[in-house]
Parts: C-alpha cells; sequence; structure tokens
C-alpha cells in the first residue's frame, strides 16, 4: 500500500513538473530533487534486492551522464537534464528503453504541435498559464514529455507496476 501511494505521488509529481515546465519553461530543483528522493522509501517499502537496486541506481547514474551532456550541448534545460534521471531511477533497467521511447515519441509530438502553433496562433491570443512555449525563441517545454513517458512506461517498472496493476493498467 506504502508502494502504491509513493508511485502515484511521484507520477503526479511528474505531472505537475510537466504543468509547471508549461508555465515557467523551467523545473525547480526542489521538485527534481523529490522524485529522486522518493525512490529510497520506495525501494523499501517494495523490498526490492540490492542488486535490483544497484540496478535502478546505475540506470540512474548513466541517465545522469547523458542527460547532462546533452544539457552541455544545449540539447535539454538544465531542469529537464536533472529530471530524466530522477525518472530513471524509478523505471530502472527494465523500463529505460520503453521511457526513452516514449519520451521521445512525446516530444517530437510536442515539437511538433508547438511548431505548428507558434506559426499559426500568436502568442498573445494563447492563454496565460500555457503562453511561455508559444513566445519567440522558446524552446519545447520538454517536462511534458518526460512525464508521458514515465507515464507510457511505468507498467514495465517494477516500483510502478503495483500501482498500474491496482488501477487496472497491467499489461
Amino acid at each position: 500500500m506504502i508502494l502504491i501511494l509513493l508511485s502515484g505521488l511521484f507520477l503526479a509529481l511528474c505531472i505537475f513538473a510537466a504543468l509547471h515546465d508549461v508555465n515557467r519553461l523551467t523545473i525547480p530543483n526542489w521538485l527534481n530533487i523529490t522524485l529522486a528522493a522518493l525512490f529510497l522509501p520506495a525501494a523499501l517499502a517494495s523490498g526490492l534486492p540490492l542488486q535490483l537496486l544497484g540496478g535502478h541506481l546505475l540506470a540512474g547514474g548513466l541517465a545522469f551522464v547523458v542527460a547532462f551532456g546533452l544539457f552541455a550541448f544545449r540539447i535539454f534545460g538544465g531542469g529537464d537534464a536533472k529530471m530524466i534521471p530522477a525518472v530513471v531511477l524509478w523505471m530502472g533497467p527494465a523500463a529505460s528503453l520503453p521511457f526513452l521511447y516514449w519520451m521521445a515519441i512525446s516530444g517530437g509530438a510536442c515539437a511538433l504541435i508547438l511548431l505548428i502553433g507558434k506559426r499559426s496562433v500568436p502568442a498573445e491570443v494563447v492563454p496565460g498559464f500555457m503562453r511561455a512555449p508559444f513566445e519567440p525563441k522558446a524552446g519545447v517545454p520538454y517536462g511534458v514529455a518526460i512525464a508521458a513517458g514515465a507515464m507510457l512506461a511505468g507498467q514495465h517498472s517494477l516500483m510502478l507496476s503495483p500501482l498500474y496493476e491496482a488501477i487496472g493498467f497491467s499489461g
């Protein structure tokens, strides 16, 4: 039960990060730290064996190195580069590739929607809470893609699958 509650909180915070990113084009450090920090009590509540815990930590560490490399080349923003390893920590080795796949698909969809939207709708017409990405020279709020990837790949994660089974999304 505790794992299901922590998993639900994790996904809710991912959604909050996506909404914050749309609104301000940033993901706060406290949010990324919280996403990563929630992993430890969730791992303890799940009874995750040390070998699997090591796999999750290794996957998160590798994601950290890659994401910050992409940040260094200005492909990702700093908040995105911090959120990805926090999410991969929860995904672990079993769900990292599905997460990356869904994150990439969602990111491409977000970029395409913004590209079309910026060309057809003036930023002044877009509601204030989601105007930031429509401003000239604004980037893609990739927190949306990261959150979508987490939600779509979550059923493959050892840490999140109990929540998906409890709400009837297993497979």
